[in-house]
Formats: C-alpha cells, structure tokens, sequence
C-alpha cells in the first residue's frame, strides 16, 4: 500500500460524491421551476442513496469481480465478499477503490436525472436507476475498466478503448438513456418558463468543476504527476469552454447568460473527461474551445430541430461532449481510431437496446410519467408533500 495514493484517492472520493450531492443537485434544482425544485433535490438524494447500498450488494462484483468471460465480472464479491482493511488493489486499500468506484455510480445514473425532471413519476426514478447502474452502467464498466472484452487485450487488440475517467463509461451510457427517457416521456406540458434560479445553477456548476478534479485526477489512482496533469487539463478546458460558449452565445443572440457559461463550464469538463489522462494543456484548450461551440449547437438540434424535451439537455452536453472527447484521443494519436469508434458504437448499441428495455419493463410496474394535476401542482407538493417557496411558479 503506498500512503500517499491512498490519501490522495480517499479525498478524490469524497470530491466525486461532492459532485453529486450537493453539485448536481443545485446545478439541476436551479435550472427548474421553482415548484419542482425539491423533487430534483430529492431524485438526486435518492438516487444516491440507492446506488450506494447497490453498488456494495452487486455492483462492484460486476464492475470488478474476477470473472474472465470478458462480458462481466461475476458474483464473487457480492457484498464484497472476500474484501477487508488488508486487501490490496493495486496500491490502493481495495475498500478505497471500491468507493471511489462507488462514487461514479453514483453520478452516473444522477446525471439521467436531467433529462425527466418536472414530469417523472418518483418511483420509476428509483426501480430504473436501480436496475439501469447494475444491468448497463457495471457491465460497460467491466468492458473497459475492469479488464473486460474492450480493455487492453480484448477485441481490439493489444491497444483498447482509452477512457481515462468516463467519456464512455458515464458520459455516454447516461446520456443516451436520458434522450431515450425523454422521448418515451414526451414534452413537459408547459416548457415556456425560464430557470427560477440561476444563482443556483452557478453554484451547482462551480461545485462540480471543484469535484472534476476528485473526478478526472483521481482516475489516475495515484499522486503522482500523471494525476496532476489531468486535473490541470480539466480545468483549462473547463474555463476555455465556458469562454467559447459565452462568446458564441454573444454572436448569435447579442448577450452572454450566466445559465449559458456554466453550462459551457461542464461541456468543457464533460469533453475532457475521456482524454484527460492522455493530452497536455495545448490540447486541453483546443478540446475546450471546441466543446464550447459544439455542445451548444447540440442543444439547438435537440431542442429545435429534433423537438425533443431533454428537460436539462443532458445528451447534448454530457453525451456529446464526452463522445467528442472519446474521439479527440484517437485525433491527438493516444489511442486508436478503430477501437475509439468502435467503442463507442458498441456501448451506445448495447445502452440503446438495454435501456429501451428497461424502460418498458419498468413502465408494467410503476408509471413513467405523472398524470397531468401533479405535473401542474408541482411534484415538490402533489409527490413529496413540501415545497421550498410560499409562492412558486
């Protein structure tokens, strides 16, 4: 055990369930009208929660366990069964690793959480999450992280699917599922009302852009120059993309919004994620300066052209950031184009199809969509019984 990854990883884990609680939380909550902003708060909190006590139980045996089919890691460490103080995982306690792993699923799914805000019934968040982190989310994560049928000697060869910190592994899979979501949700009934608090989406993102470092430093696994590179990389192109988004959205619309730089803030951190383990600072800044643009012109499409309510525009951030990315390793010459592109495909078939199941199996169970008085009530009062403010709108 080398005491100083361990110190190094035990505080990167506390940074990454930072980003979700309170990071995510805010971000999304503020985004919202102001009669749901609860239940966001409260989705995400539960979510958490859920992931945490699943990923213990299942899992992390299907992330990392030791099965050798290349398909999932098996059920040996259910519970982690066989793990204590003792064990190692690499240099690191292996009770460590399990949470810091903990902590990305429980983002993951969290992430989702955008997409069906203000409409989603409170008991398919749950059951879906549940069965989408251990059914999608854990294999994938066995495919390239755990030594699975993607990694390093698997079907592509010597050279595998390079994903430093998840462009693939979190960014993709959650993003995908959140347009599947929205599209079976269909549009909120009333999408005319702006944000209710923008402070809170500033906040939100300011905590996540602080957790990326937990986020993209700690897959390093170590300290050690490697980890410091990629949490300075992170942040120059997180600070390039919001850049790049304030100032294209100034040319298109004459004003540069607050909602509209943080949000260029975590397309820049969502970009850099896959690569942030493979590139310098000069390409930190081009992948930056280019996110800033490009997700926001997926958000356009998403919403304007395709007329989807991707409530929070999580595929057009999260997933198209973390793709462009995944891609951009193979463009700077740190992986392979082959196996980039063809990770890509297959996690993005194997999400479409596992996710579309999902969601009709868990629709005969617990209704997708609230009905049409709570979603006009407000899910904070008409499903939670509180809401944060004596007027809202």
């Amino acid at each position: 055990m080398n005491g100083a990854d361990t110190a190094w990883i035990t505080v990167a884990t506390a940074l990454v369930l930072f980003m979700t609680l309170p990071g995510l939380a805010l971000f999304y909550g503020g985004l919202v009208r102001a009669r749901n902003v609860l239940s966001v708060f409260m989705q995400c909190y539960a979510v958490a929660c859920l992931m945490s006590v699943l990923w213990f139980a299942v899992g992390y045996s299907i992330a990392f366990g030791g099965g050798d089919t290349g398909y999932w890691g098996g059920l040996d460490k259910l519970f982690l069964a066989g793990i204590d103080a003792d064990t190692l995982s690499g240099t690191l306690p292996e009770i460590l690793f399990f949470a810091f792993q903990m902590t990305f699923a429980i983002i993951t799914p969290a992430l989702i959480v955008g997409a069906y805000v203000e409409r989603v019934g409170f008991g398919f968040v749950l059951l879906f999450s549940g069965l989408w982190m251990l059914l999608i989310y854990a294999p994938v994560v066995h495919w390239i992280w755990g030594g699975g049928m993607l990694a390093d000697g698997g079907i592509f060869g010597e050279t595998g699917v390079k994903d430093f910190a998840g462009g693939i592994v979190v960014h993709e899979t959650a993003a995908i599922a959140a347009l599947l979501i929205a599209v079976f949700l269909g549009p909120r009934r009333d999408r005319s009302k702006p944000p209710h608090n923008p402070g809170y989406v500033m906040i939100g993102a300011s905590m996540l852009w602080v957790g990326w470092f937990g986020f993209n430093g700690g897959s390093q696994l170590a300290a050690d120059g490697g980890a410091a590179m990629a949490l300075t990389v992170t942040h120059i192109s997180a600070a390039t993309a919001s850049l790049t988004w304030a100032l294209w959205e100034r040319i298109k619309y004459g004003k540069a919004s607050l909602v509209g730089i943080v949000t260029g803030t975590i397309a820049g951190l969502a970009s850099i994620t896959p690569a942030s383990g493979f590139v310098g600072p000069m390409e930190a800044l081009i992948i930056g300066a280019v996110a800033g643009i490009l997700c926001q012109e997926a958000v356009n499409l998403v919403r304007n052209k395709l007329k989807i309510d991707d409530t929070l525009d999580v595929f057009a951030v999260h997933g198209v950031g973390g793709i462009f990315g995944t891609i951009m390793i193979a463009a700077f010459g740190a992986g392979s184009w082959v196996a980039q592109l063809g990770g890509l495909a297959i996690v993005g078939i194997f999400t479409v199809v596992g996710t579309i199941v999902l969601i009709k199996l868990v629709g005969l169970v617990t209704p997708l969509r609230v009905d049409a008085e709570t979603e006009v009530t407000g899910l904070d009062l008409a499903v939670h019984g509180e809401r944060a403010y004596d007027h809202v709108s």
